[in-house]
């Protein structure tokens, strides 16, 4: 039992140091919040992406603009595009698994929109597909990285990167910086029940 505590404890200790790290780049997340709110003003559509671990936080970012965080308000349009087996699988099985994120932004997005991904490495090749569409047609867009951030911070219009090698810390973070988002969101929303109209 006293591995597991200093596993758990160790945990938190590199959790903490690597949220220390990040407060410098924190700009950046509130750049990022303020293009999901524009997005949202303006009557826009979010569309989120990730692999693994990163795809659940694409989910999980798009449900709570659709459901709702913390306060009662009125949907908003967000979609998830690791949502939907039978279109990944379509896509993948006829295109290739670079193409699944890039060809359905190419069928839905338009221009004006907003897409965000998540992505520890930032050298995904489906992830930098639909960066480089989502750019081809006038859609913005906002990149969740760690590491150094690999390619993805030049594909995209803003990378907010974890300083860390971790996975796990990078997404941890992630989650906390898409809360933090939401919440920029939802009080933004408080003084205007509905975007977009």
């Amino acid at each position: 039992m006293k591995e597991i505590e200093s596993i758990v404890h160790a945990s938190a200790r590199e959790l903490a140091e690597t949220l220390r790290a990040a407060q410098e780049t924190f700009s950046i997340l509130e750049r990022a919040a303020s293009l999901c709110v524009e997005c949202l003003r303006e009557g826009k559509t979010i569309f989120t992406a990730g692999n693994g671990g990163s795809a659940a936080d694409a989910l999980h970012l798009a449900e709570e603009l659709v459901g709702r965080y913390r306060s009662d308000r009125d949907p908003l349009p967000a979609v998830s595009l690791c949502a939907d087996p039978t279109t990944l699988t379509c896509i993948a099985n006829d295109f290739g698994f670079p193409e699944v994120f890039s060809r359905q932004l190419a069928a839905l997005s338009r221009p004006g929109d907003l897409f965000v991904c998540f992505s520890t490495s930032g050298a995904s090749a489906n992830i930098l597909s639909a960066l480089r569409l989502a750019k081809s047609r006038a859609v913005r867009s906002v990149a969740f990285l760690g590491r150094d951030g690999g390619p993805a911070v030049q594909a995209a219009d803003l990378a907010w990167i974890v300083p860390s090698q971790s996975t796990a810390r990078i997404q941890e973070l992630h989650t906390w910086g898409l809360h933090v988002i939401l919440e920029c969101v939802e009080r933004t929303a408080g003084k205007q029940t509905s975007f977009g109209s």
